[in-house]
């Protein structure tokens, strides 16, 4: 079977290593031009804040230089493909190998092969160093660029909703029945009308609900305001549902990601928005494997046709319509309008059907 995908190690080896140079030197291009031009564009918000120099520009250069090379890895493999095979067409390098037995499935596979070793370094890098980046340069941003404190996953405020309760607390510790809540607040509804409000120094839960501390029970209706030491309340509201914190999918590596979505779940939180992400983890790096087969209509007839420049456009279309297809499918997913599996993979799977297709027709 090896031989039957590359009846040439040397062909495939020269083939795969002009695409893997291309890649690299049209990334790095990219890269540096955008970065220079992102940094120009920031430099003046970063130097504005009291304290910031030369040391905080590289620290933005650091943090967004792996959000650019992410985002735009694609686009560089899908142009090394359009220039490789023109390189090879233009030096009627396709018609040789045509004219040597070798099928135009067999061309592709060492760039496809190329493609897959991408990916993985690709996923790789999104996983140990783009999510780190994407949540140091998120919490800079907001801070406006000014220094950052320390970050905690505790002590956050939280809002849930049981029933037609709201409950709000300034700070929630602990898992399961360890959970303590600071500052509680319970609005008691029903039929969407304000009855009650309770006010809670803390709150930690017992089998039927929650015992509160030192509670204030407001009547709505009356206006009377009566004082506890203590009170226990039965609500439909569990202890996860204010220790699972919001989960940015950006900011957690898939191992992390995973048994977040799994707490989510269990606190009855919906996660479609991030099971779509989770999966999209290992399609979106997938798509240095696809950007060969669309490309490869670049590839194949006659230079001297005059056609040539049409079929690199036809390619640079079909890659393009792959990454408008893609992020339509995950906005859709944002909306709860595509179903997780099907914004992460239909992309991919359907212009892998499309560029099978045109290469079939036309070739083989």
């Amino acid at each position: 079977m090896f031989s039957r995908m590359f009846p040439s190690r040397t062909l495939a080896l020269y083939t795969a290593r002009m695409f893997l140079m291309r890649t690299f030197a049209f990334l790095a291009g990219l890269a540096l031009i955008l970065m220079t031009l992102d940094l120009l564009g920031e430099s003046a918000r970063i130097l504005a804040v009291p304290g910031n120099g030369e040391a905080e520009l590289w620290k933005y250069v650091s943090i967004r230089m792996p959000q650019i090379i992410a985002l735009f890895l694609p686009f560089s493999v899908l142009l090394a493909t359009l220039l490789t095979f023109m390189t090879l067409n233009q030096n009627s390098e396709i018609t040789i190998f045509k004219a040597a037995g070798i099928s135009a499935h067999q061309i592709l596979a060492p760039l496809m092969v190329a493609g897959l070793g991408i990916a993985a370094l690709n996923f790789a890098f999104n996983e140990r160093v783009l999510v780190r980046a994407n949540a140091e340069y998120d919490r800079w941003k907001a801070n406006e660029y000014r220094p950052l404190a320390p970050e905690t996953r505790h002590n956050r405020e939280v809002w849930v909703r049981a029933g037609d309760d709201l409950w709000h607390a300034a700070s929630a510790t602990g898992q399961g029945t360890a959970t303590l809540l600071k500052d509680v607040t319970v609005y008691n509804r029903e039929a969407d009308q304000l009855v009650e409000i309770i006010r809670a120094e803390e709150a930690t839960p017992n089998d039927r609900g929650w015992t509160l501390n030192m509670v204030r029970r407001f009547d709505v209706q009356t206006g009377r305001l009566q004082t506890l030491p203590q009170q226990t309340i039965i609500s439909p509201a569990t202890p996860q549902q204010f220790t699972t914190q919001g989960v940015n999918a950006d900011h957690l590596p898939m191992w992390e990601l995973v048994p977040a979505i799994a707490a989510l779940k269990e606190a009855g939180k919906p996660t479609d928005q991030l099971v779509a992400k989770l999966n999209h983890k290992i399609s979106g790096p997938l798509s240095a494997v696809l950007m060969p087969l669309l490309g490869a209509v670049a590839a194949f007839g006659l230079a001297r046709s005059g056609k040539l420049f049409i079929r690199a456009v036809a390619g640079l279309a079909l890659g393009f319509a792959f990454f408008v297809a893609d992020n339509f499918a995950m906005a859709m997913a944002d909306f709860g309008t595509y179903p997780p599996w099907a914004a992460a993979w239909a992309p991919f799977m359907l212009f892998l059907l499309v560029g099978e297709s045109v290469l079939i027709r036309t070739e083989e």
